[in-house]
């Protein structure tokens, strides 16, 4: 099987030949071990890829994040950025005054008019299954916009405000959706993060009632042009799992270790395609070796079904060493 039929068949639950393996590189690696990552990428074949809309796009935004200080995001939102290879935080949020509102518009320069022929391309030239750059994030997105704290003082009194800026947002994201549909990329890929170490971060009736329905929208628009939707959250998100699989979700990548595994496995193995992760807050920076291979076990054993529904994925982090990624997906091959 080529990667590309080999993730099709974990998603569809046919019976791929081996479990499918996806290695998440982020900045600091990409930026101070690239020879440590192509060694890795040459040892073990991964069998997602990522399209880039244009030649060098990853390397720019790779390059603001080499060396602390700020950069202004397409939306105009100020992020610093702390140390080199770490992506930052917002600390001046665009709409930090509401008064300013009625004039915000989205960027919608950056999704108009894309030219998708390089991520064509990739596509064509690729076995991998070709994921999209992140699309969706509106969550997080009115975050950035509006800073974390109003944000979650107006979700509360459910401020109009709040409700006029996630409806600019999902807009926005519904047309950069779509756009990307129109491309040759196999899943697209969106993401919130939805919890804490330990609970939802907003109720689970605020969450079906407000964005329950946006994920439905993005989905739907996935599904109808014959891709598949890859959605990523962090946090403890069990009381919201099973909404995230009636929108669509074909693959969730969510941080299992926060989470009951096991029951994870007896409530929703075969519904949905567990896209990782293994713990990136204590094993990969802490374990041992045998605790990397008894934690890889343990997914497996709970996740688990010959037909699919399990992708091998990994984060590969500034406090993670060659051998530890490697131990990971060593075992999954054990």
């Amino acid at each position: 099987m080529t990667g590309r039929d080999r993730v099709n068949a974990a998603l569809t639950f046919t019976e791929p030949d081996r479990i499918p393996r996806d290695l998440w590189a982020l900045p600091f690696i990409s930026l101070f071990h690239q020879k440590d990552l192509d060694d890795f990428m040459q040892r073990f074949s991964m069998d997602i890829g990522r399209a880039e809309l244009a030649p060098g796009a990853g390397e720019e935004r790779l390059h603001r994040l080499a060396k602390p200080g700020t950069y202004t995001d397409e939306w105009g939102s100020i992020w610093q950025v702390g140390e080199p290879g770490i992506i930052g935080e917002v600390k001046k949020p665009v709409l930090s005054d509401w008064t300013t509102l009625p004039h915000f518009q989205p960027p919608w320069q950056e999704i108009r008019h894309r030219d998708f022929s390089h991520v064509n391309r990739q596509c064509e030239a690729s076995d991998q299954y070709m994921i999209s750059e992140v699309t969706a994030r509106p969550f997080e997105r009115i975050q950035f916009l509006r800073g974390s704290e109003n944000t979650y003082m107006e979700l509360a009194y459910q401020t109009k405000e709040i409700r006029s800026l996630i409806e600019r947002v999902h807009d926005y994201y519904l047309q950069d959706i779509e756009s990307w549909c129109r491309s040759d990329v196999d899943g697209i890929f969106f993401m919130d993060d939805w919890g804490s170490a330990h609970s939802l971060l907003i109720h689970p009736d605020m969450w079906r009632s407000m964005f329950k329905p946006l994920y439905r929208d993005y989905c739907d628009l996935i599904h109808q042009s014959g891709k598949h939707a890859f959605f990523h959250t962090d946090g403890f998100i069990e009381p919201i799992f099973n909404d995230l699989i009636e929108v669509g979700i074909d693959a969730i990548n969510c941080q299992l270790f926060c989470m009951n595994i096991e029951k994870l496995g007896r409530l929703y193995k075969g519904k949905i395609t567990f896209w990782g992760e293994m713990d990136r807050q204590h094993i990969l920076p802490f374990g041992s070796p045998e605790d990397i291979r008894k934690a890889v076990a343990r997914v497996h054993s709970a996740l688990y079904d010959p037909r699919g529904g399990v992708i091998a994925q990994c984060e590969w982090g500034k406090d993670n060493s060659r051998a530890t990624i490697e131990t990971v997906f060593q075992a999954w091959d054990e």
